[in-house]
């Protein structure tokens, strides 16, 4: 028998950011709207407007065929346009992937249009996320994925700085170390499938198998190595 999975959707306040999440998110405001820093010295005024959905997207499509998905929620979207030509030759990526309504988030834009849907998209995020407050967004992500939920965390250090001169990149951990924060979070949700992409580089990637706790649960072994 599957768990009653926890929803959470009456209220959208959460995630509840800590003392430093805030703080940090005061910092990523700035380079929003200012620009950053870099390591190499050179000063970038266009800050968070990459697409990097778009490195993944034949990855992604089969999933999203698979499991019907019509509604996507871009959690940390920072400037990235679903409606635009140019992700796919002439097709917007909500073209590309077929869907009926694409929402955002993105708390360094004073920008919030959290609500439950097929699938949460989540790309080059949670590496910015205060490390104490990683389950807490985690946790938000899957409580609003109906069905699928599709992860790439950077776990190498960024060229960007933050304007009080740390590296952006502040909650840099192993692939493994995400994949368990996960495997711990996933029986919370058992129906939700989740797709964990992992940067070592900025063009490599370690892709861990698609799972969700159901699966798990319906799996005759006891020894689960996905």
């Amino acid at each position: 028998m599957n768990a009653i999975r926890p929803r959470h959707i009456d209220s959208r306040e959460g995630p509840v950011f800590s003392k430093k999440g805030c703080q940090l998110i005061e910092l990523y405001t700035k380079i929003a709207t200012d620009g950053y820093a870099t390591r190499t010295g050179d000063f970038i005024q266009s800050a968070y407007d990459s697409f990097e959905l778009v490195k993944f997207k034949k990855l992604v499509q089969p999933e999203f065929q698979s499991s019907n998905i019509k509604t996507v929620l871009d959690y940390g979207c920072g400037g990235s346009n679903w409606e635009i030509a140019g992700f796919n030759g002439e097709q917007s990526a909500k073209d590309f992937f077929e869907l009926d309504a694409v929402y955002r988030y993105e708390p360094a834009r004073d920008l919030d249009e959290r609500q439950l849907v097929d699938a949460v998209t989540c790309f080059d995020v949670l590496e910015h996320v205060f490390v104490s407050d990683v389950p807490a967004v985690l946790r938000d992500i899957l409580s609003l994925a109906d069905h699928l939920v599709v992860l790439n965390v950077a776990c190498y250090k960024a060229n960007a700085l933050l304007p009080n001169g740390e590296n952006a990149h502040i909650t840099t951990r192993h692939p493994l170390w995400w994949k368990g924060m996960l495997d711990s979070l996933a029986p919370e949700f058992p129906n939700t499938r989740i797709l964990l992409l992992c940067s070592t580089e900025y063009k490599k990637v370690v892709t861990f198998p698609i799972f969700s706790d159901q699966q798990r649960q319906s799996d005759p072994a006891f020894d689960i190595e996905y």
